[in-house]
């Protein structure tokens, strides 16, 4: 299974690449992390028409999926996961032969067009987190939950 986070921004700090990466590098193929970054609409301090920005960064993410994947929009507004039943998710849409496609919004959220194309709507926290975080954060769990499904020591109750 592939987990495809389609991210707008470009350009992260070296601390986040290197945070994503050693997750990614812990994964095995079987399991894969995939980011892929979207370039974020340029914003102007004179006339910032946000529902047109968010509509084309929106565009942009949908574009960068491929058929067939489970899309997530993951939104303050989404459901909350525990580890285990996020693994245990994953495990469904491993079942159904599918990928995963996470989708973080740039600043000012997800395109109305990005959360109706997405199966389900999930949230990492009630808090509203960094993009740099988000990253680490959705590498670190996509980890955890492998960890749980693998029977691996690194997730601990």
């Amino acid at each position: 299974m592939k987990i495809n986070l389609v991210a707008v921004g470009t350009k992260m700090p070296d601390w986040v690449d290197t945070g994503v990466a050693e997750y990614q590098k812990r994964l095995p193929r079987s399991f894969e992390l995939v980011v892929t970054e979207i370039p974020l609409a340029r914003r102007s301090k004179a006339n910032p028409d946000i529902d047109r920005l968010r509509d084309k960064e929106g565009k942009a993410l949908l574009n960068a999926l491929s058929d067939g994947q489970f899309i997530v929009a993951l939104d303050v507004k989404g459901k909350t996961w525990s580890t285990e039943a996020m693994a245990q998710k994953f495990e469904q849409i491993m079942g159904q032969g599918r990928d995963i496609a996470l989708l973080v919004g740039g600043p000012d959220g997800l395109s109305p067009e990005c959360l109706a194309a997405a199966h389900e709507k999930w949230s990492l926290s009630a808090l509203t987190l960094p993009h740099t975080i988000v990253r680490i954060v959705v590498a670190e769990q996509v980890y955890r939950c492998w960890s749980v499904l693998a029977g691996h020591p690194y997730h601990r109750e």
